[in-house]
């Protein structure tokens, strides 16, 4: 008789399981079901701690943060400015971890308050620098935005790092819109090197914010 005990099934464990799945079938293909078998439980089991696939989303966007601030230390030196790359940057990153990761964090909302810590210590650092708290909020929740959108974007082209999606060929495309030159040259800058395009844009979002409320 095989008397090897299983780790009890939880939250956690559930979204990690889905985490792992993420990556092989996509977030349209993540079914109750699937994650079930692979933990060798029966469905109904997963209903016992989420009532639904959006609660799971919720919970995978918060384990997804767990890991990607775990021994990500603030600096209490970073300016506003410094403070709005490094942590955008670092979102970025993490969610191209995941196949469909922006889509998992679009829209969830965190089951704990692990979030909180950074949050209060990134408003603290806008208002100290002469930020009102409404200018600060809507500075990181534009920048949170950007990124969200962008990786969006940016996996609809290449799902993980290592992929591209077929139909998104550059060349390809210049040559269908051959008519239409500067459309046809724009695709090298829309859907090839995302990370410089990133960057620019993100600075492009840090400047509009300094213009916008410009503090002291």
């Amino acid at each position: 008789m095989n008397t090897e005990r299983r780790a009890p099934l939880d939250r956690r464990r559930v979204a990690a399981t889905a985490l792992e799945l993420l990556n092989e079938s996509g977030l349209d293909g993540l079914t109750l079901r699937a994650i079930a078998k692979e933990l060798d439980v029966k469905a109904p089991a997963l209903y016992w701690h989420f009532k639904d696939k959006q609660a799971l989303l919720d919970e995978m966007a918060t384990e997804m943060y767990r890991r990607m601030v775990a021994g990500a230390a603030l600096d209490p030196a970073d300016t506003w400015q410094g403070r709005l790359l490094k942590a955008n940057r670092g979102l970025r990153t993490a969610l191209l971890g995941y196949r469909d990761g922006a889509r998992v964090f679009s829209g969830s909302r965190f089951t704990g308050i692990e979030h909180a810590e950074q949050m209060e210590s990134t408003l603290a650092l806008f208002t100290a620098a002469g930020f009102e708290l409404p200018q600060a909020v809507r500075a990181t929740s534009t920048t949170y935005a950007y990124t969200l959108g962008f990786v969006i974007e940016e996996q609809g082209v290449k799902p993980l790092p290592d992929e591209r999606r077929e139909g998104y060929d550059v060349a390809e495309r210049a040559r269908a819109l051959a008519g239409f030159p500067l459309s046809a040259a724009a695709g090298a800058e829309i859907f090839e090197d995302h990370d410089r395009h990133f960057e620019e844009g993100l600075a492009l979002v840090i400047a509009g914010i300094e213009a916008r409320y410009g503090p002291g």
